[in-house]
Formats: C-alpha cells, sequence, structure tokens
C-alpha cells in the first residue's frame, strides 16, 4: 500500500532495510509456533486447530505481501543493481526456504492430521511458489559490471544463487517441474554474470547437488521402467511418468555439460564427484550385474535420451589434467559394483584418444608423480587392471553393444572381445612417440599372475606383430626368445612368456624364420629351452624337418650323457628342458622323424623309466616334473612300446596315485592311459596291466577336483570309444556314483538348471568372495608348490667308503660262482625266480643312490 508513493531509489535504505528483517523474524516466530503447537491439533481440540489455521492464514498473507513487494521492484525499474535492493532478495529466500522445509515435513510435523490443515498448507505453498516465481524474474533483470571483480553486487549475487540451490535441494522430491526450473534459473544466473562471479562461486557444491539430483532422477526412471517391464504395460501412467523422468535426466545432465563447459579450470575438486557420477549411473544399468531389471526397450529409451549425454561430457573433461589424475589414481579402491563401468570408461576414453592432439595422448599414456603420495598410471596398464577386476562379468559373461560393420547385423560381444578390439583398434592409431609406453604395458601384462589379463595381452600384442612389418614382428620375437632364455627356473612368467612365443612365432616371414633359427640353433643345446616352446608346425617343411632333426639329435645325445654319469638330483632341470624339447618335437613333427630316431627316443624313455619309484617322484618335484613329460613321450609311441615297460608304467601310475601326487602329475598319468585305447595288450600281460587300469580311472573320476575330474572323463571317453578290451571299461566304473557320473558325461545331461537372475547372483557372490580371499591369502609354501630340489647335503668323506668296496666284491664273487655252477650243471625252476627278486632289490638299489 504504502510501496507506490516510495521513491524506488532510496526504497532499500527507508523500507526494506527496516521492514523486512522484522518481517522475516515475524514469520520464524510465526514458524516456531506453528511447529511446536502442532503435536496437539486433533478435530477434538477446536482451539488449537484455530490457533493453527490463523497462523497458516497469516503467513499465507505475508507471502503475498512478500509478493507485491517483488513485483513493484521489477513494475517500476527497467534494469536493477542488487546492492540498492539486497534486502528484499536475501529475506524472500529465507521466508521461501523455511515454507518449503515447513511442507515437506508436513505428514510428520502434524502427526496424522494433516487433514485439518491441509487446504492452508497448499495455499501456502502456491503463494511460495509464486514468490520465488516473481523474485527469478526480478533477479533476472539484475544487471553488474564486468569490469568490477569483487563488490557487494558480487557477493549479493552469489548468495542468491546458494541460497537457491539450497532450496533446490528441498524440493527435489516435491514438484519436478518447480525443481527443474530452479535448476535452469541457477545456471542461467551462474553463466550471465559468469565474469564477476565465477572466482565466489562454490563450484563444488554445485556440481555435487546436481549430480546428486541426477542420480535420484535416475534411480527413479530405472525404478519406473522395472514397473513397466514387471507389468509389461505401455500406456499407462506409469509409462508416461517414466518418459516425464527420463526428460528430467536429460535436463539435469544437459545442465551439468553447460555448467561443466564453462566452468571446468575451477571444477578441479569436482572431478572425483564427475567420475563417481558415471561408474554409479553404469552400475544400474545394462549390462551391470548389478543393474535393474528392465526390458531391452526400455534400455534403448534410457541410452537414446540420458546415456548420450554423458559422452560430451567425458570429451569436455578429456584434457582436464585432475580429472586424468582422478581417473588414473594408482591408489583407486573401486567397490566390486563400480569395477565393470571403471573399465567401460577407460575404454571410452581409449576410443577418444586417436583425435586428441599428441600431449593430450602422452597425459593418459604416461605414468605421473605429482607428489610422494600422489601417483598416476597409464591408461593402458589401468585397462588391464580394471579388465582384471571384472573377474564375474568375463566368467558369466556380459554381452555388450558390438560393432557395425558393412553389409554386417550388429551382434553383441563379450566383455572379452569388446576390450580385445578397442584395444587393437587403438594400438592402430597409437603416436609413435608413446610405443615404448606400449611396450611397457603389454609386457607387464603378459607376466600378469591373472591368466585373462596376460591372454588380453598376447592377443593385442599378436595383433601388432601381425599389423606391422615383418622386421617388427621378427623384432618382437628376438626380445620374447631372450627373455624366455633370461628366465631361470619354473615360473608363470616363464609360462606366459612361452605362450607368447610360440603365437608369434607362427606370424614370422620365412626368411625371417631362417634368420632365427642361425641365431637361436637348435643344434645348441642352451637354445633347447626356447624351442620347447616353439611349435615346428610354423616352420616350411624343409626347415621344419631340419630342426626335429637337430632338437632330437642333441636331446638324445645330451640324455645320453645323463645316463652315462653320476645323475644327480641338481642336472634334472636341463633333463626335464631336454625332455620337454624332444615331446614339443614329437607332438609337432613326429611324421619328419626317421625310425632310427622315434627308436631312440623309446630307449631314451625306457632308460629312463629305470630310475622312477612312488616315492622318488612325491618326494622330489623336479622329478615330478620329469614324469610329468615322460608320461606323454612314451604316449606317442604308445603302439610301438614293450609291452613289459608298459606294464611297469601302469603299476608306479598306480601306486603314485594313493600317495596324492599334484594335478600336474595326475593330469600326466591321464594323458599315457587314455593313449593305451591305441595299445592292444597282450595275453600274458593283460592280467597285470587292466586292473591296474581300471583302478587308474576309477581313481581319478573320484577325484573332487572338477579339473582333474574333467579330464578323467574325457581320458576315459577316448579310451573306452578306442580299446579293443571292452570288458575293462565296466570295471572301471565300480560305484553307481562313477557311473552315473560317466553315463551324464556322454549325454551331455546332469547340469544343474539355473534361472539367468540366479547365475547373475551366483557371479556376484563368487566375485566377492574370490577378491576377499585373494587379499587375504598368505604367501606359503604349499607340499608340492615349488620345483626347486631340496638342499643339497653339505660334500663329506664317506667312512664306509672300504665296507662298501668289501660287499660289491662280495657280490661280484657270488654272481661269479653262479656262471660257474650254471656251466656245470642246468639250475633248478626255483632259480629264475629268486633272480627275478635280486634284480628288484639291484633296481631298488640305484633308486636310492640316485636318491641320495
Amino acid at each position: 500500500m504504502f510501496l507506490p508513493h516510495m521513491d524506488h531509489l532510496t526504497l532499500e535504505q527507508t523500507f526494506f532495510s527496516q521492514v523486512l528483517p522484522k518481517t522475516v523474524k515475524l514469520f520464524d516466530d510465526m514458524m516456531y509456533e506453528l511447529t511446536s503447537q502442532a503435536k496437539g491439533l486433533s478435530s477434538h481440540n477446536l482451539e488449537i486447530q484455530t490457533t493453527l489455521r490463523n497462523i497458516l492464514q497469516t503467513m499465507v498473507q505475508l507471502l503475498a505481501a512478500l509478493t507485491g513487494c517483488v513485483q513493484h521492484v521489477c513494475a517500476t525499474q527497467e534494469s536493477i543493481i542488487l546492492e540498492n535492493i539486497h534486502s528484499l532478495p536475501s529475506s524472500v529466500l529465507h521466508v521461501i526456504k523455511s515454507t518449503f522445509v515447513h511442507c515437506k515435513a508436513s505428514e510428520s510435523i502434524y502427526s496424522g492430521h494433516l487433514h485439518l490443515v491441509s487446504d492452508l498448507l497448499q495455499a501456502l505453498f502456491k503463494e511460495a511458489y509464486s514468490l520465488q516465481k516473481q523474485l527469478m524474474e526480478l533477479l533476472d533483470m539484475v544487471c553488474m559490471d564486468p569490469l568490477i571483480d569483487e563488490n557487494d553486487d558480487v557477493l549479493n549475487m552469489v548468495i542468491v544463487i546458494h541460497s537457491l540451490l539450497d532450496i533446490c535441494s528441498v524440493i527435489s522430491s516435491m514438484d519436478h517441474a518447480f525443481h527443474a526450473n530452479t535448476w535452469k534459473f541457477i545456471i542461467k544466473q551462474s553463466l550471465k554474470h559468469q565474469s564477476v562471479i565465477k572466482s565466489q562461486l562454490k563450484h563444488r557444491d554445485i556440481i555435487t547437488s546436481l549430480c546428486e539430483d541426477i542420480l535420484f532422477s535416475f534411480h527413479s526412471c530405472l525404478q519406473l521402467a522395472e514397473q513397466i517391464t514387471q507389468s509389461d504395460a505401455q500406456d499407462n501412467a506409469d509409462y508416461r511418468l517414466f518418459q516425464k523422468t527420463l526428460k528430467l535426466c536429460r535436463f539435469f545432465a544437459n545442465s551439468l555439460l553447460h555448467y561443466t563447459k564453462e566452468f571446468l579450470p575451477l571444477l578441479s575438486d569436482s572431478c572425483c564427484t564427475l567420475h563417481q557420477l558415471y561408474l554409479q549411473i553404469h552400475s544400474k544399468f545394462p549390462p551391470s550385474l548389478y543393474a535393474a531389471q528392465i526390458s531391452k526397450a526400455q534400455q534403448e529409451e534410457i541410452a537414446g535420451t540420458f546415456l548420450v549425454t554423458l559422452d560430451p561430457l567425458i570429451n569436455q573433461l578429456l584434457t582436464f589434467q585432475p580429472f586424468v589424475q582422478v581417473v588414473l589414481d594408482s591408489k583407486l579402491e573401486l567397490p566390486s559394483e563400480l569395477q565393470f563401468p571403471q573399465c567401460l570408461l577407460l575404454v571410452v576414453i581409449m576410443d577418444k584418444l586417436p583425435s586428441q592432439p599428441e600431449n593430450v595422448q602422452a597425459l593418459w599414456c604416461t605414468e605421473s608423480q605429482l607428489t610422494e603420495a600422489t601417483t598416476r598410471v597409464s591408461l593402458l596398464k589401468a585397462i588391464f587392471y580394471s579388465f582384471e577386476q571384472c573377474a564375474g562379468e568375463l566368467s558369466l559373461p556380459v554381452h555388450l553393444q558390438g560393432i557395425k560393420s558393412k553389409g554386417q547385423m550388429e551382434v553383441a560381444v563379450t566383455l572379452y572381445e569388446h576390450v580385445c578390439v578397442h584395444l587393437c583398434t587403438f594400438i592402430t592409431s597409437f603416436h609413435p612417440s608413446l610405443f615404448p609406453e606400449l611396450d611397457v604395458a603389454l609386457l607387464n601384462a603378459v607376466l600378469s599372475a591373472n591368466m585373462i589379463t596376460s591372454l588380453l595381452a598376447m592377443d593385442a600384442w599378436c595383433f601388432l606383430s601381425r599389423y606391422g612389418t615383418a622386421e617388427l614382428c621378427a623384432h618382437h620375437v628376438t626380445i620374447v626368445a631372450q627373455l624366455v632364455k633370461s628366465c631361470a627356473g619354473e615360473c608363470y612368467q616363464l609360462a606366459n612368456l612361452s605362450v607368447l612365443l610360440r603365437r608369434l612365432f607362427f606370424f614370422m616371414a620365412p626368411s625371417q624364420q631362417v634368420e632365427f633359427i642361425q641365431k637361436f640353433s637348435p643344434k645348441a643345446a642352451e637354445n633347447l629351452p626356447l624351442w620347447q616352446c616353439i611349435s615346428l608346425q610354423a616352420l616350411p617343411t624343409e626347415l621344419r624337418k631340419q630342426a626335429a632333426c637337430d632338437i632330437t639329435r642333441v636331446g638324445i645325445a645330451q640324455c645320453q650323457e645323463w645316463l652315462s654319469n653320476s645323475r644327480t638330483l641338481g642336472e634334472l632341470e636341463s633333463l626335464n628342458t631336454l625332455l620337454s624339447a624332444l615331446l614339443a618335437v614329437c607332438n609337432s613333427a613326429s611324421e619328419v622323424l626317421d625310425i632310427a630316431q622315434q627308436t631312440a627316443i623309446m630307449e631314451i624313455g625306457s632308460q629312463l623309466w629305470a630310475f622312477l619309484n612312488p616315492k622318488l617322484v612325491t618326494g622330489q618335484p623336479y622329478i615330478q616334473q620329469t614324469l610329468s613329460f615322460l608320461l606323454p613321450l612314451l604316449g606317442v609311441f604308445v603302439q610301438n612300446l614293450d609291452p613289459h615297460l608298459i606294464s611297469q608304467v601302469v603299476t608306479l601310475q598306480t601306486s603314485l596315485l594313493k600317495l596324492e601326487p599334484p594335478d600336474h602329475v595326475c593330469l600326466a598319468v591321464l594323458d599315457f592311459v587314455s593313449s593305451l585305447g591305441k595299445f592292444f595288450i597282450p595275453q600274458a600281460f593283460q592280467d597285470k596291466i587292466l586292473p591296474n587300469l581300471s583302478s587308474i580311472f576309477d581313481f581319478l573320476l573320484a577325484d573332487r577336483n572338477w579339473i582333474i575330474e574333467q579330464h578323467t572323463l574325457e581320458a576315459f571317453t577316448q579310451f573306452a570309444e578306442g580299446t579293443n578290451h571292452e570288458e575293462i571299461v565296466p570295471q572301471c566304473l565300480r560305484s553307481e556314483d562313477t557311473k552315473n557320473k560317466v553315463i551324464s558325461f556322454l549325454e551331455k545331461t546332469g547340469f544343474v538348471e539355473e534361472t539367468a537372475a540366479a547365475r547373475v547372483e551366483r557371479v556376484k557372490q563368487e566375485k566377492g568372495i574370490f577378491w576377499k580371499h585373494l587379499a587375504k591369502v598368505p604367501v606359503e609354501e604349499a607340499k608340492w608348490s615349488s620345483l626347486q630340489p631340496y638342499s643339497k647335503r653339505a660334500r663329506h668323506e664317506f667312512p664306509l667308503e672300504e665296507e662298501y668296496r668289501s660287499a660289491l666284491q662280495a657280490a661280484s664273487g657270488a654272481l661269479e660262482a653262479i656262471e660257474s655252477l650254471l656251466q656245470k650243471s642246468p639250475a633248478p625252476e626255483w632259480f629264475l625266480m629268486k633272480m627275478e627278486i635280486l634284480q628288484e632289490r639291484i633296481d631298488e638299489l640305484k633308486t636310492c643312490t640316485l636318491g641320495w
């Protein structure tokens, strides 16, 4: 009523600064009284009911009066300087926020009697809504001088924006349209006055609130999508609400995108929040194991409307060093549900780098240490590590959208294929200056203790060798070969490098293979560790024959030398290398070996077998490895072996299994007995060999190790299909459980029925258990873990040397006496049996000597 009669230039000084603080206090007092007396509200207590309604009515009138003040300023001033009316926005915003807070908590405040005052609360909310709308119109008229960095106007505008931010957090679940409009105004004013207020704004608070609202809306969207999927309906209220909420998600995402673009240099402390936003969203969206169960149609709608807005956000952050630091932090520890989204994010970043300048590629692809506590790994290293964390997604496996090819339909691909294809694509565009980083990352991953990570790195390395020149491929083969030769003893790193060498060797040009053979000649015993890794099938016919003959000649000669010397345990490592190289030749080039060479290998195998017994095998890891090479080597020539030797082998295997040897020995046993399906056992040896064979299969079919069980089923099937001794097959299946197990395997039945949801839940649990166990497993030496021989005894003089000489001379004299008796008359019937017993004792003494 008084405002029209007052000079608008002195309005703040003469009216707003005097009246509005008292107005705010009056409003706060009424709010306190309202809240205090609301607990006593009931339909029977008319006095309190009347009091509360009067207070609410007065509040509505007060808000209307404030609305009139704001409208008057808007009507009388074309351009507004905020300092001239600074009491008005601050007072109005305080009242608006207090009103919304009260309305939001009204159900709990009025204790079930809300209906008695609901009409006035609705009026109060509408009046506050109208007041805020009018205030935003007024603030939209504010002008600020861009040349002034800091004054009261700047501080007032910053306070206004942060006050509206607080209001946003209150109304987020009350009115979605009003919430969105408030955010729209905050972003608009922040950008409008960017030049003068950017250094004063609390950017972290704004980004955090915006990300929280995005996540809240996204979760609401997913819940509605789940309801739609369960009800299997499209044209209903839920679906319309779903579309409305999805549009809200897109609005918030676009607001974040716009704000980030304008204020990026000032958002260093918000990078962690932005990173988490991306991970949280993708952790709840298919194909994540932790995703909501929504239909394909809703997935496509969410992806096409909302998720597409996250891609430009990553583009903006790509060149921002603080974001790089957050994503590639060496100490980044993520819960299980965020590991898969992290892997996807890293692949997305990797896809974007080829279009970036060299300095941006270097920013992501090189390691850095900013401080002693802050280290950044390279993108490639991070991808391999993140990929390793996705054991559950790899084993299920989850499927992702494939790459469209010309003339072909798009097909879903596994996570392994997805990462491998994008990694290889990235390699084709890798900047030459960063190739050392690529080499380091690939080699480190190949040497990983995680098999799937090592395999991914090998696939990428093989692609690199094929994509590059023949010289590059030969260079890689030479480097890996030198690494293989430099590895001492047995370790998983050597096994990984050996597989890589074997694969890369197939990609070499024939001329390069000739150079390799000249450089690492198979004629030299020191190069056999390399040739045991290489398949001779990779060589042309003539080169294959030459290499096979050279390896066989050297291997046989070295084995014979070992047999003719002292045969100490310390020399078993070199013997195992020889046997491994001979086995590699027999497996990949046996057709080029002549009869003499094959016979020589069999003779070596027979002679070596004479030194083995169960106790010696279980007592020395190196001898276990010798057995693991010797059994498949003999299996190659099983049809030409002496039945007496086969009987000895099967007998030893039966005794050995009772001592619970390590898995690799059991697998070697299976390799040999499966090959016996091709061998016809002479009648004289059947009574000794067949019972042992049935015992071996029966024992291993009952093994609880699923790897041994699976290999045993395969080996038994191969043996049963090929053997002429059909009567042994039922003898191997002594128990009903074993029989049912074999029948289920042959008929491909017995699989556990599992729903998709149950399978996902199981994989999630397994993933959590696996990583929890991996973190706690102590480093212990298991019974069979080490391939190193036991410590050697200190060398010492033999105090009983003379006694040994005397005993041997006596034994020699006794043999000469027997020889003399045989010349005089025929031996009695029991003589031959006694001589065999004596021969066995001599073999045992020889074994004891080797063990010593």
